[in-house]
C-alpha cells in the first residue's frame, strides 16, 4: 500500500486509519489565519458504515489502500444472499442483499455488475449507471396539463415508485439512473 500525505487525500479514496478501511467521503482543504492548513476529512466506513471526521495536517501520512474491480454476473438470490459468477474464472460468491442497500430492486438476472474487493474480501458492489425498466402502473394523461416541469408517479415492474413525464404510459420501457434513482429517457 502506498502512504499520501493529508493534504494528497481526495473523494473517493480508500484509506486504512485506526485498524478499519475507510472511504474518503467528503474532503475540505482548510487554510486558517493562524497555524497550518490542514484536509478536514469525512470517512465511512466500508465494513460497518459508521461515519467520521478527521482533521489531516499536510506532513500526516495515510496509507492508501489498493482496491481490486471485478465484473461479476448475477445468478439468484438464495436466504437473503445474492450469488454472483466470476466472468474471467466462471467462480462463483455469496454476498449480503444489503451490500445494494437501496438499489438492491434494480438488480436483474444476468447483470453484471462491479463489485470492489480488498485482498479477498468484498466491500462494495456497484450496479451500472443505468438500468431499464417497464412501468406496471401511472395515472393517465391528463390533455392541458403540460406545464414546463409536470411529472406524475409511476411504480416500475420491481416495485421502485419514480416521477416520470406525462408522455410516458404503462407497459412502456424506460431507463432509470441507478445513482438518483429518476427517470432518464425511454427506452
Amino acid at each position: 500500500m502506498a502512504k499520501i500525505n493529508g493534504n494528497e487525500i481526495r473523494p473517493g479514496y480508500v484509506l486504512e486509519h485506526n485498524g478499519g478501511l475507510w472511504a474518503a467521503v467528503k474532503v475540505d482543504h482548510v487554510k486558517p489565519g493562524k497555524g497550518g492548513a490542514f484536509a478536514q476529512v469525512e470517512m465511512k466506513n466500508l465494513r460497518n458504515g459508521s461515519k467520521l471526521n478527521e482533521r489531516f495536517r499536510s506532513a500526516d501520512k495515510v496509507e492508501r489502500a489498493r482496491l481490486e474491480q471485478k465484473d461479476q454476473q448475477f445468478l439468484y438470490e438464495s436466504d437473503g444472499m445474492l450469488v454472483f459468477m466470476d466472468s474471467e474464472t466462471f467462480e462463483q460468491i455469496e454476498l449480503p442483499a444489503d451490500i445494494l442497500g437501496e438499489r438492491r430492486p434494480f438488480l436483474q438476472d444476468g447483470m453484471t455488475i462491479k463489485i470492489e474487493y480488498f485482498e479477498s474480501e468484498a466491500l462494495s458492489a456497484a450496479l451500472p449507471q443505468k438500468v431499464t425498466c417497464v412501468i406496471t402502473e401511472t395515472e393517465p394523461v391528463v390533455k392541458g396539463q403540460t406545464a414546463a416541469n409536470s411529472f406524475k408517479p409511476a411504480v416500475l415492474d420491481n416495485g421502485v415508485r419514480v416521477m416520470i413525464p406525462p408522455f410516458v404510459g404503462e407497459g412502456e420501457a424506460i431507463i432509470v439512473s441507478t445513482e438518483t434513482m429518476e427517470y432518464t429517457e425511454r427506452a
